[in-house]
């Protein structure tokens, strides 16, 4: 094989690979030195020069020897002897150099083979670094390519002829992919000894997704007029972001939404109808919680900076419990998240005559259970009406059939004034309808900002053992409450 085939041969391969001339001499010239080495056990640049024609292509391989007198060799690969030199050209004489042409040939065809395997090899390495780099450089940034193959545990995406990986917890939820479509996301991390090539792993479900989407849609933002200081989400149902502007003449809220919600419409659609909730920022942090818990309006907020984290006491009018929790507990969870404080919602008594302290049911519920209710701000009968049954158990620690009967129990208790209602609902739907209408703040699971139980059930409640049959009117807690 001559060095111009094989040279064709190792430019084609880095045509594919779109790897550049200078890039691609210096790896054919690394190669060829590597063939060198192994032949003659050394590879002195002054002895062997490789010699690069940009006109053709071409490459010639020249051994560079000094003449010596005969039978004074010491180093045949640097030095030849006078007689074999005249033998090339009869002008050579002592201390003269000769240039002889290495041809490709005489390497042998192993050697080809070995060298055509080491150059795939150098330009895989090389087309690894590139990508590691070029993705590197987009981490956090918005990248758009094509689905092509959809799995179950991820869907591979092509972008700019490198595979993209979109694993599954990256994932909204809601979102459906099918080959072919576009996909737009940010580049979340580049693993670069992940395998044959870097894998670049890409996020939907990353805040900084939301940030990019709005610096798109937002001309304020992409010009630093707004900052969005937080940004909390639950992938595909609801998130909430603070924003500060830096203009006092421009509204970050009203700059965010849009007119008739244009920009943030066009946000919403692209996470699937994530609903989000754009939140002014304050230093205040009293006046950060009552934002963060919009559409509901906290009347009073106590901080307490001692625990780990800090816990905040949020006083929401009677009516407005349901709105401040949020459906599943999203709003709360997601306030939470936003401001960096454990939220306890506290019904306002003073609003609503009809509830009932739940200190009133001293007689029938045991007092650690009474504290543990007040731990998460169930303070009265209706607050304790606003959790179902399950949830209630979940964030207070208690068996599923304790939290049952002290619903019962509250139950009973408002049974008896058939007017009695529940954020203004008669009481027979209102547990069923706790959860906020769809028009209001949604919200998600917040059992991570359920509070601990502060005591265990006292020893002869034990929540496997059966339930007695009583006919009292207020049973204890231990006892199946009748029909």
């Amino acid at each position: 094989m001559q060095s111009t085939v094989l040279v064709s041969s190792f430019a084609e391969i880095a045509r594919e690979k779109e790897i550049d001339r200078d890039t691609l001499q210096v790896i054919i010239e690394d190669v060829f030195r590597a063939m060198i080495k192994k032949r003659y056990g050394a590879d002195d640049p002054e002895a062997f020069q490789i010699v690069f024609n940009p006109d053709n292509g071409d490459y010639q391989i020249l051994h560079v020897r000094e003449v010596v007198e005969d039978y004074d060799l010491e180093d045949p690969v640097l030095q030849i002897e006078y007689t074999d030199a005249v033998q090339i050209d009869e002008e050579y004489d002592i201390e003269d150099e000769v240039a002889v042409q290495i041809h490709i040939e005489d390497f042998g065809r192993r050697a080809v083979q070995a060298a055509l395997q080491t150059f795939r090899q150098r330009i895989r390495d090389i087309e690894k670094e590139n990508i590691h780099r070029e993705y590197s450089e987009l981490i956090d940034e918005i990248v758009v390519g094509e689905i092509y193959q959809t799995r179950r545990r991820e869907v591979l995406v092509l972008h700019n002829k490198t595979e993209l990986v979109l694993p599954r917890q990256e994932q909204i939820q809601k979102d459906r992919y099918r080959k072919g479509d576009m996909l737009r996301a940010v580049v979340l991390d580049v693993d670069r000894d992940a395998g044959a090539s870097p894998q670049v792993i890409i996020s939907r479900t990353a805040p900084v997704f939301i940030e990019r989407l709005f610096e798109l849609e937002v001309p304020e933002i992409y010009d630093g007029i707004i900052e969005i200081k937080k940004i909390v989400r639950l992938p595909g149902e609801r998130a909430k972001m603070a924003v500060l502007s830096h203009d006092d003449r421009v509204d970050p809220v009203g700059a965010c939404v849009g007119v008739k919600g244009s920009r943030i419409h066009a946000v919403v659609r692209e996470l699937g109808g994530e609903n989000i909730d754009v939140v002014p920022w304050t230093d205040n942090t009293i006046d950060f919680i009552k934002r963060s818990l919009a559409p509901a309006k906290p009347i009073a907020v106590e901080l307490n900076h001692e625990l780990v984290p800090p816990r905040a006491r949020v006083t929401v009018p009677a009516d407005e419990v349901s709105m401040a929790i949020g459906r599943g507990g999203q709003n709360i969870r997601l306030a939470s998240m936003l401001t960096g404080f454990e939220l306890d919602v506290y019904r306002d008594i003073k609003s609503d005559e009809e509830d009932v302290d739940i200190e009133e049911f001293s007689d029938a519920i045991p007092p650690e259970i009474i504290q543990k209710l007040k731990d998460i701000g169930c303070d009265t009968a209706k607050a304790v009406l606003e959790l179902q049954p399950s949830e209630l158990a979940r964030r207070t620690d208690l068996s599923e059939e304790q939290a049952q009967k002290i619903t019962w129990l509250m139950e009973a208790e408002f049974e008896r004034d058939p007017d009695a209602t529940v954020d203004g609902k008669p009481l027979a739907t209102a547990d069923e309808d706790a959860d906020v209408p769809s028009d209001e703040v949604a919200s998600a699971d917040d059992a991570d900002v359920a509070p601990e139980a502060a005591s265990e059930v006292e020893p002869d409640a034990d929540p496997e053992s059966p339930a007695d049959d009583s006919s009292s009117e207020e049973e204890p807690l231990t006892d199946e409450p009748t029909a």
